[in-house]
């Protein structure tokens, strides 16, 4: 077989990695799918049940609370859209006017959520989370980080890993199923299994441990990606 009908072949039905990335860098997208599942049971079982990754969940909150459902915070859904929205339109901004490889350019925004969960993380400890306020900014700077990496992710164009979404990945994985069309299904089934895992650990670790140590927890892992990030960079 020849090299141009090799590369014309479709993605094996069942597939990790792709030509254009190699394993490493889906790998790390899909612990931050687990980590976005984590932060989302943070905030939603402790912050005000509002999501800072899921933005469909949010503009249906933001819909029940202006009906007047109960137990629906119309501030902290507002402040979790309007942060996510800002930090989408800086990742965008970044990723297309930052003069790097994609991977070092999503490198270099990894850092800048990390710094930014480092400052949630100290509020956290520090004020212990629990006046409404400090829950708002919280969410919000949360959502904003979120919001740049998803727009770097989604700059990545890696195929069913956006870190913060999972709507058309479970769209895609089913339809291609019942369909008979092939196509890359251990992406979409380990993305969603990567979400659900982050929810429950999440709901572990703030039911049992607090926000502050599951805050903590998000930053370590942030931590570990961008250094493995780094590296991959680097070799690349």
């Amino acid at each position: 077989m020849s090299a141009t009908n090799a590369t014309a072949l479709p993605p094996a039905r069942f597939s990790l990695a792709g030509p254009k990335f190699g394993t490493a860098l889906p790998v790390l997208l899909l612990v931050l799918t687990a980590v976005t599942g984590i932060v989302d049971a943070i905030s939603v079982l402790e912050l005000g049940r509002v999501f800072v990754a899921n933005m469909t969940g949010n503009v249906v909150s933001i819909g029940f609370a202006l009906a007047g459902a109960p137990h629906f915070s119309l501030t902290g859904s507002i402040f979790a859209l309007a942060g996510y929205i800002l930090g989408a339109g800086l990742g965008g901004y970044v990723m297309a006017r930052i003069h790097l490889a994609p991977i070092r350019a999503f490198r270099n925004v990894m850092g800048v959520v990390v710094l930014a969960f480092a400052g949630v993380v100290a509020m956290a400890w520090i004020t212990g989370a629990e006046a409404p306020m400090i829950q708002h900014i919280m969410v919000a700077l949360m959502a904003t980080a979120l919001g740049v990496q998803g727009a770097a992710a989604r700059a990545l164009g890696v195929p069913d890993l956006s870190t913060t979404v999972l709507t058309m990945t479970i769209t895609g994985l089913v339809a291609d199923i019942w369909g008979g069309k092939s196509g890359a299904l251990t992406r979409r089934i380990l993305a969603v299994a990567a979400m659900l895992l982050g929810a429950f650990a999440g709901g572990v670790l703030v039911l049992n441990a607090g926000i502050p140590v599951a805050l903590s927890v998000v930053l370590l892992i942030q931590i570990v990606v961008l250094v493995s990030m780094w590296n991959l960079a680097r070799r690349r």
